[in-house]
């Protein structure tokens, strides 16, 4: 599994942050994770106006969601 890692913040809290990820199958691989990133995200923050990017980055996931 693919994971799209990011961590938002609330616009009104900066310090209240949280972790959240996207998991994605093996035949997305990394490198079109890292292309289709922002696309994913900013999808995501259109349902969430409340939250603000801080961070995100791919990475590969075990089955259980953890990063390993």
């Amino acid at each position: 599994m693919i994971e799209l890692f990011f961590v938002t913040c609330l616009s009104v809290a900066p310090a209240s942050c949280q972790d959240r990820s996207l998991l994605f199958t093996d035949e997305m691989g990394l490198m079109t994770c890292m292309l289709r990133g922002q696309s994913e995200i900013a999808k995501w923050l259109e349902t969430h106006p409340r939250e603000t990017l801080r961070e995100w980055k791919c990475r590969t996931a075990r089955e259980d969601g953890v990063a390993i």
